[in-house]
Formats: structure tokens, C-alpha cells, sequence
């Protein structure tokens, strides 16, 4: 596979970009080249933010009624459903997920869809207020406006996912965007842009570029941007919060997470280590909602720590094109070297490796790879137990009770995400609800669409998903008669 994508998708339009120069795109997996794309300098910033600004301006987009946007944006999903294995097949040859995870996102990318657009039908877009004082003089119309010009700021990790979660609402509510993306992901956000490019926007309604930092800085910074969505590190976000501040801008974040997995003592383990083959190791260990601390019972600590190590050591790791791996490779060579010194950390921190360690997987060296690995004997004050370490990495901390574990669980900047397993449902909820983080899932159920998602704390400002997430994209407006 080798693909070229020398021109920028600004405004509507394939463009020459201002900088001809192409990125070569590599494999994780073995370092080869899989393509080469055009990248986003300022001056491509300023074309597509001019051209989304002007498109706002003349309400071509946002005074199209929101029946007609709805219509157009089911069309683009359709587009999207019909391409599943093109996008799962690029985002596993840039990213190295593995293609199980890539091809079970598809279905995912349908409900995430299939939420916004509902909850577009039926969307509170205007409405009369009763007054509360039956002899009042006024009535009060309460309206949804959109704000303006999103600069809508990706992360590597889950391109599509990121991506659709933003310009959906964005667009459906009328306002204009331009998608920064990583370099990494120029291939799948290039087909990402090939199918916006046929649903028939106007111009200037949708940017696609696929630019380094130093570019983002400059598109959240434009005096033209109303809004800044991002997904990425805390530290990034903390660095957008800043300059949307100063300039006033409207602004939502989701950010970072090291989410807790709360065992409580009558747990089925074998359905617990089920869910956490997948609710701790998704995506390579690569995601912002791994549950990558597990909370243990001291009374069943060892029993926790053993299944574990079994359950990673049973997981194939290798090619990602491979149907039988489950774990590929990081994505660039510095976050493989990121997580391997984390590796290291934990041991110098006097944590034990019961499985994996900072060595290479055998067999793998041309690529990205890091051998899986879980620590025991771990406490809460340890760096491997605070900080997210983005990569399949998991750190087992033993609590005395429930109030204890609930405690350790509370007891980090972040809040993104979390779990509780317990053969009493109604237990599970009880602890559930006490749990500080933006979603709580009992026993291993997914994530819906149709709730808002995001973080506590350091894990974010706002939501995404559903009516809530189409909200975080308006403004109201209130006439009184």
C-alpha cells in the first residue's frame, strides 16, 4: 500500500498547498514507507479559516434549515459505512492498531453517528417560554444559534472516531470547522475529506489539514476562530485552555486518563479478566479511556495479580494486519520509547514486573513494539500509578475496603473514565455513583452515544455525544416580545 495525498482539502476544494513538500507516512509495524502527504503551514491556516469564516458570515450553512443539514450529514455517514474496511485498513497501517480494533470501530462509528443525528431530530432548536408570572407583559423565544468558526484539533490515536465526534455536532448545528489532524493519520483523514467532499457542502463549510503542533497553536490562535475542539494530553489542553482564555474563545477538552477498574470481592474473575482484555488493552493500550488501574481486594490480591499476568501473556502480539494479534505496535518510535522508560520507572520505583518489561518483543524489532507488562506490589504515590502512560501497561494496587477503594479511584488528577465489577448489580451502582469520572461503566458494558462523555478534573472541560454534545456547539440567544 502506497498512497499520495499531495494536495490539501481547504474550504471544499483540493488545493495546492503552500508548502509542496511531502511527509512520508511510516508503518509502525515495520517501519516502511505506506505513503506520503501534503502538510498544513500557516498560510493554509489562513485560507481555510477565512473561507469558513466567510461561509458563516453569509449563512449559506447555518440559515439552511436543520432538516436539510441532518439529511446531508446521514448521507456522509452512509458514505463513511459503505468505505468500514478502506478506513480500518488505513488506520491499522498508520497507527498499528490492531485490525481487530479498527473493524469493530466501524460499528461504532454508526451509533456514534446515529446518536448525533437523533438527537438533532429532535433537538430543542427554539422554543417560547411559559412565564412564570401569569400577568407578565413579555414572553421570552429562546433560540440555539451556533457559534461561529470551530477549530476542531484531533489526536493520533483513534483518527475517525475523534474526527466524526466533532464535525458531526459542529456541522449539524450550523457552524463552520477546520479539522486539524496528525500527521500521522494524513492517509485515513485524506479519505476522511474524500467523502465529505461528495455530500455537497457549500464551500468553505469543511477543512481538512493535517498539520504538526506548531500549526495547531497558530489555528486555535486565529482572531477568527469562535470555538476551539480538541482531544489530545492534558498538557496540551491546559495550553489551549490558556489561549482560549485570553482570547475569549468557547472551548471544550478531552483530555487525558488513568482510569480505575474497581474488582470488589465477589467479582466473577473470569468474566472480569474478559472485560479487561478489552476495557484495559484497547487500541494497544493507546486510549484515553483504558482502564489501566486495577483496584484488587487485599483477600484476593494474589488471585487478581496471577489471572492477569495469564491474561496478557495469552495475548498475540505482532503484525497488526493480522487477525489473530491483538496487540500491534505504538504508533511512532518516541511514544514506544515513552512507554518502555515508564517500564522502567515502575521498576525503579520498586513495583514488580509479574509479566512483560522494558525488553523488546522478540521477533519485532524493525517496529514500534513494546512487550506487555503488569505490575504488582504497586501503591498509589508510584509515577506508573498516576501518570497516563498510553500503552499497554497495568498497574494492580490492592485496597482494604470499599471506602478504601473508592478512595484510591478518586485519588488522581484525572476523571475521564472507570469501571466496577461485582456480581451485585446494585452494589456495582452504589460504588459507581461515587466514583469521580466523566463515565463508569459496571461489568464491562460499553460506552453509549446517546450520554455525554468527558471528563472530571484534569480530564476535560465539556461533553461530547448526543444532545448534550450537539449543545457544546450553540449558543443561546433569547428575544423577548
Amino acid at each position: 500500500m502506497t498512497i499520495t495525498y499531495d494536495r490539501l482539502y481547504v474550504g471544499g476544494s483540493w488545493t495546492e498547498p503552500s508548502e509542496p513538500a511531502l511527509l512520508e507516512i511510516l508503518s509502525p509495524h515495520d517501519r516502511s514507507i505506506i505513503g506520503a502527504a501534503a502538510q498544513a503551514q500557516p498560510a493554509d491556516v489562513d485560507r481555510a479559516v477565512t473561507a469558513a469564516h466567510a461561509a458563516f458570515e453569509s449563512r449559506i450553512w447555518r440559515g439552511t434549515p436543520p432538516a436539510e443539514r441532518i439529511a446531508v450529514l446521514r448521507g456522509f455517514n452512509e458514505l463513511r459505512e459503505a468505505q468500514a474496511d478502506r478506513i480500518a485498513e488505513l488506520i491499522t497501517a498508520e497507527n498499528g492498531s490492531a485490525a481487530w480494533f479498527t473493524k469493530a470501530g466501524q460499528a461504532a462509528l454508526t451509533r456514534q453517528a446515529n446518536a448525533y443525528l437523533t438527537a438533532a431530530e429532535n433537538f430543542d432548536w427554539e422554543r417560547t417560554l411559559t412565564p412564570s408570572d401569569p400577568d407578565a407583559l413579555v414572553r421570552s423565544v429562546v433560540r440555539r444559534e451556533p457559534v461561529g468558526v470551530v477549530a476542531a484539533v484531533i489526536p493520533w490515536n483513534s483518527p475517525f472516531s475523534s474526527a466524526t465526534s466533532k464535525i458531526l455536532p459542529a456541522l449539524l448545528t450550523g457552524n463552520t470547522v477546520v479539522l486539524k489532524v496528525s500527521p500521522e493519520n494524513s492517509l485515513s483523514m485524506g479519505l476522511l475529506a474524500e467523502l465529505v467532499d461528495r455530500i455537497g457542502l457549500p464551500d468553505g463549510v469543511l477543512s481538512v489539514l493535517p498539520a504538526e503542533r506548531e500549526t495547531s497553536e497558530y489555528l486555535i490562535s486565529h482572531p477568527l476562530v469562535d470555538k476551539i475542539a480538541f482531544t489530545g494530553s492534558t498538557g496540551a489542553g491546559r495550553r489551549i485552555a490558556a489561549i482560549a482564555g485570553a482570547q475569549l474563545k468557547r472551548v471544550s477538552l478531552e483530555l487525558g486518563g488513568k482510569s480505575a477498574a474497581v474488582i470488589l470481592p465477589d467479582a466473577d474473575l473470569d468474566a472480569v479478566m474478559n472485560g479487561l482484555k478489552f476495557g484495559a488493552l484497547l487500541n494497544n493500550g493507546e486510549s484515553c479511556i483504558a482502564q489501566t488501574r486495577i483496584l484488587a481486594p487485599r483477600a484476593r490480591y494474589d488471585e487478581v495479580v496471577a489471572a492477569l499476568a495469564a491474561l496478557v501473556e495469552s495475548l498475540p502480539v505482532g503484525d497488526p494486519r493480522d487477525p489473530e494479534t491483538f496487540i500491534g505496535p505504538m504508533v511512532r518510535g518516541d511514544q514506544q520509547q515513552r512507554v518502555r522508560d515508564y517500564i522502567e520507572i515502575g521498576i525503579g520505583e520498586g513495583a514488580r514486573p509479574v509479566c512483560g518489561g522494558a525488553q523488546l518483543p522478540p521477533g519485532l524489532r524493525d517496529g514500534f513494539y513494546v512487550t506487555p507488562t503488569v505490575f504488582a506490589d504497586v501503591t498509589p504515590d508510584m509515577r506508573i500509578a498516576r501518570e497516563e502512560i498510553f500503552g499497554p501497561v497495568l498497574v494492580v494496587l490492592a485496597y482494604d475496603d470499599i471506602d478504601d477503594a473508592v478512595r484510591i479511584a478518586n485519588d488522581s488528577e484525572y476523571g475521564l473514565s472507570g469501571g466496577v465489577w461485582s456480581a451485585d448489580a446494585v452494589t456495582a451502582m452504589a460504588v459507581a455513583r461515587r466514583i469521580r469520572t466523566g463515565t463508569v461503566t459496571v461489568n464491562g458494558a460499553p460506552v453509549g452515544f446517546d450520554g455525554p462523555f468527558g471528563g472530571f478534573k484534569a480530564s476535560g472541560i465539556g461533553r461530547e455525544y448526543g444532545a448534550v454534545g450537539l449543545g457544546q456547539y450553540t449558543e443561546y440567544q433569547t428575544i423577548t416580545v
